[in-house]
This record gives structure tokens, C-alpha cells and sequence, in this order.
């Protein structure tokens, strides 16, 4: 998995940003069609209705379209969308809940992980029997937990970016991490754990 340079990233998404809140139409859907994938992949981790992921998305583009004179022209771009479909998509499942319509309610503790490496390792039996191993050790950690080794090594982001997708101090993130790891390293040896992450990092 290679990552774009964030410096990089974020100057270019900064300019994009900046002319969506301007008015600009296609940078409008520059930022949804660059963004789509990421937030569809994000937003089913918590809900395997594809569908309601897909209208949540839809819902939050109009929301921001609507509301673009009055949103923060220095936000860092992919925590915000992260975060705004996050809490979008909590409000829409607690609206639904409650007016009777079923289907929809996400467990307290959903939040699945699709764990897959590069072809050319999975190609070693041995490896593919470790990652199938890793893949189950990280689908038993707590939601939090997950979802906080989802943003930092599937996402590339930061503590303060994963702080703000998920509202919650950057301690409490480095503390999520951290016990993340030592569980994950109490079940597995502590070599293949430090390949994986330096593999996601590449």
C-alpha cells in the first residue's frame, strides 16, 4: 500500500478546498469524486448497507455545497469529510432507529476491518496463513481500538487527523493505539507485527 506524500496531498487539497468554497463546480466535484472511495470504504466499516453509505455520502456533499460560505476555509480536508460523514452517518441511523424504519441500526461495537496485503506476498503460504491470522486478531479488538489502527495504517493519518475524525483528544488516541498494539503483540510475534505496519507505510 504506498501513500501519496501528506504534504503534497494536503496542498493540492487545500487549492481544491478553497475553490469549492468559492463556488467553484468543479472543484466541487473534483472533492467528491477524489473522496468518494475513501468515504464509501470508511463508511462501511460501520454499516454493511451500501446503499445508505452511498446516500449518507450523497447527503453530505449537498450539506456541504449548501453550507459552503460558512465552513472553515483551512480545513485539513480528508479528516473533515471523514469526521462530517462519520457523525452524518450516527445522526442519520439514530433518525431512523426512531422513526421505526429497521434495517439500519449499527451495532455499538461494528466496525470491520478488510485486511489485505500486496499479490506478491500473498503468493507465500506462509504469509497468507499469517495475515488470515492477524486479519481475525484485529477483527476481535474493540471498535475504538480498530477503527483508531484503521485510520493511522490503512489512512495514513496523523494523531490530530484521527482526532478530529473521531472527537476525541490526541492522548486518547495515542492511548487507543498503544493498547491496540500491545494486545495484537501479546497473540503475535512482535517481527511480523513490525513488518505489517512498516508494509502499510510504504
Amino acid at each position: 500500500m504506498k501513500f501519496q506524500p501528506r504534504s503534497t496531498e494536503f496542498s493540492d487539497d487545500k487549492r481544491t478546498w478553497q475553490r469549492f468554497l468559492a463556488g467553484d463546480v468543479s472543484a466541487f466535484e473534483t472533492l467528491m469524486s477524489g473522496y468518494f472511495r475513501t468515504l464509501f470504504h470508511y463508511g462501511c466499516k460501520f454499516s454493511g448497507d451500501q446503499e445508505f453509505v452511498k446516500d449518507s455520502i450523497q447527503d453530505l456533499f449537498l450539506y456541504l455545497w449548501e453550507r459552503r460560505a460558512n465552513l472553515n476555509a483551512d480545513a485539513d480536508v480528508k479528516p473533515y469529510l471523514m469526521a462530517s460523514l462519520r457523525r452524518l452517518m450516527h445522526r442519520n441511523v439514530n433518525s431512523k432507529s426512531w422513526v421505526g424504519e429497521g434495517g439500519l441500526t449499527v451495532p455499538e461495537d461494528h466496525f470491520e476491518i478488510e485486511f489485505s496485503v500486496e499479490q506478491e506476498y500473498i503468493n507465500h503460504e506462509s504469509t497468507l496463513v499469517r495475515t488470515r491470522q492477524l486479519d481475525k486478531l484485529i477483527g476481535e479488538l474493540p471498535k475504538r481500538q480498530k477503527e483508531v489502527i484503521y485510520l493511522k495504517f490503512f489512512q495514513g493519518l496523523d494523531r490530530d487527523s484521527i482526532s478530529e475524525i473521531m472527537d476525541v483528544t490526541p492522548q486518547t488516541v495515542s492511548n487507543l493505539l498503544q493498547i491496540a498494539i500491545k494486545q495484537l503483540k501479546t497473540h503475535w510475534k512482535a517481527e511480523f507485527l513490525t513488518f505489517f505496519m512498516l508494509h502499510l507505510l510504504l
